[in-house]
């Protein structure tokens, strides 16, 4: 008799995710956060000639549940995802989506013009905006002969 099966290959798997949830959900830790291998929210950081471009999708969120502060090369986004209406925890199956609070510190690549900052949230996706600071160019100091000091420093004394 055959141990494995190609037709039925999957099957004990997914018994025992629904083993394994079911254990899980009788416990009373937040455990969605134990499932989660990924820091929340999601985000991608384009380059572009003139600023970088920060985007995440937040489903859910309001911009009113949105903090963002940039400080010492550090932009930290800060926010809420509100929880479903009318749900209890005991009538979940499964529960992958996070909700509550969430908070995420993202180094900013180089430097930018902090004062000149801007976000905007529009069906659900974040776009944060972080001109890039224009670059601190070597500046040549030229060397002008001088008169003699009267101190005599320098001279063959």
């Amino acid at each position: 008799m055959p141990v494995f099966r190609w037709g039925d290959s999957w099957d004990a798997f997914r018994d025992l995710e629904r083993q394994v949830d079911r254990l899980l959900s009788g416990l009373t830790l937040p455990i969605p956060v134990l499932r989660v291998e990924r820091q929340y929210p999601p985000i991608n950081i384009y380059e572009l000639p003139d600023e970088y471009l920060l985007t995440s999708e937040l489903p859910g969120v309001e911009p009113t549940d949105l903090d963002l502060t940039v400080a010492n090369g550090v932009l930290t986004l800060r926010g809420e995802r509100r929880g479903p209406v009318g749900v209890n925890d005991d009538q979940f199956r499964r529960h992958e989506r996070i909700w509550g609070r969430w908070e995420r510190a993202i180094p900013i690549p180089e430097r930018i013009r902090d004062d000149e900052v801007r976000a905007d949230f529009q069906d659900g996706v974040l776009q944060v905006h972080l001109p890039k600071a224009p670059e601190t160019r070597p500046r040549q100091i030229q060397v002008l002969p001088g008169a003699p000091s009267s101190s005599g420093r320098g001279q063959g004394t």
